[in-house]
């Protein structure tokens, strides 16, 4: 085997699992489990409600 043949085999793998991580990305079985993460910023911020109050109660002291 040379060099060639070596860096055609490593280029066919490094496809291979590229393409098995965009298949996984945009598999509708993981969706829920994304939109779950793509949330997560916004999970210690307190609810609207909440914000109002406190506003309201900071704007009268």
């Amino acid at each position: 085997m040379d060099i060639g043949t070596l860096r055609g085999i490593g280029t066919f793998v490094v496809f291979v699992a590229f393409i098995g991580v965009v298949l996984w990305a945009y598999s509708s079985k993981r969706k829920s489990s994304f939109d779950e993460a793509a949330n997560l910023p916004f999970a210690d911020e307190p609810k609207s409600s909440e914000r109002d109050e406190h506003a309201s109660r900071s704007n009268k002291e």
